[in-house]
């Protein structure tokens, strides 16, 4: 089968946003591709994280990957750092990139902000462990989003540059694979702005972790406007913050947002809001209990983690190894 490839950093817990726009898109992946995925805590590490807490993000988005379906017997799921030919290759792919190609990276002048000069090395050379995070398994497919589609097509420059300075036909062509439904899942304060983990107000965002009576609060609390919901999809727009409550219904019940229009058009938020809590409260909480089985058990949850490694060293390992040999380096004895 195709191999794919994706990855996930662990900042914290991740939202319905990182769910229903990543996770439960990589759950069907394991029947149909050679699946490979993991957290990424080296690339958490471009800005500064406490040890401790980076531990406990790191364990926690994985007890969360496992909960929301993905199958360490099914696919190959392992912390990014437990495999060294994602920094062995990275550091070759360092002396590959250019860096005018580095400094068109929009997320880097994003992240680092008016003060690039206080910004760390890392963060700069960020998007050349990605490429060696895919290319060290030959993977050929990754679910991407928009922000990351630059990443992937420097990617592909390093690797066709690689190919073309050793004369070799060895690093594959990487494609995206596009996203499903509600790819893009809005703050609940704000829908012009996407749902993330670093948003201030935890009010803008439902986690994975929310309880019942949390997520009827947000809910509850979301923006929106006056106007009762439309009948069709043109009465959506310039109304972003409706525009997302139907998208996550949608989304979250396996139907299309016209759907969700003709059974609540014409209805006011009140009760459209408390079918929205119902459905994530059904959808959520079997996550949410998976999640605090998985964690309460750290050392069976971290040998999952530990076979995932050693499957994924077994295939990272051969052709970093021959890379390394087609730079020159000597093999070890």
């Amino acid at each position: 089968m195709t191999r794919v490839f994706s990855g996930i950093q662990p900042s914290g817990v991740p939202t319905l946003g990182n769910y229903l726009g990543a996770i439960r898109n990589w759950v069907p992946m394991q029947d149909t591709h050679e699946s490979i995925f993991c957290v990424v805590d080296l690339h958490a590490i471009t800005v500064w994280q406490d040890p401790k807490e980076l531990a406990r993000q790191t364990r926690e988005m994985a007890a969360a990957l496992i909960a929301c379906g993905l199958d360490p017997k099914r696919c190959t799921l392992f912390i990014q750092s437990h495999v060294h030919a994602h920094t062995r290759l990275a550091w070759i792919f360092n002396c590959v990139a250019r860096m005018g190609w580095l400094n068109r990276m929009t997320q880097f002048k994003d992240k680092a902000g008016k003060d690039r000069e206080a910004a760390g090395t890392g963060l700069y050379v960020y998007p050349n462990l990605m490429a060696a995070d895919i290319l060290t398994y030959h993977a050929t497919l990754v679910p991407v989003g928009d922000d990351q589609r630059q990443h992937l097509e420097l990617a592909n420059d390093i690797a066709e540059k690689f190919n073309h300075d050793y004369g070799v036909d060895f690093f594959p062509r990487i494609e995206p694979m596009i996203q499903g439904v509600a790819a893009r899942v809005m703050s609940l304060r704000d829908g012009t702005k996407k749902m993330s983990k670093s948003d201030p107000s935890d009010q803008s965002r439902i986690n994975l972790t929310d309880n019942h009576d949390t997520i009827a609060l947000k809910i509850r609390r979301a923006k929106t406007d006056p106007e009762p919901l439309p009948d069709h999809m043109s009465g959506l727009e310039a109304r972003p913050e409706a525009r997302n409550l139907v998208g996550i219904l949608a989304a979250i019940t396996g139907t299309m947002p016209e759907n969700v229009l003709r059974e609540h058009g014409g209805k006011g938020f009140g009760s459209f809001k408390e079918t929205l809590v119902e459905a994530l409260v059904a959808h959520l909480t079997p996550i949410s209990t998976e999640m605090t089985r998985l964690l309460d058990d750290p050392g069976a949850l971290d040998a999952q983690l530990r076979l995932g490694a050693d499957r994924a060293e077994a295939i990272a390992s051969p052709i970093c190894a021959k890379a390394e040999e087609i730079v020159g380096f000597l093999p070890r004895r």
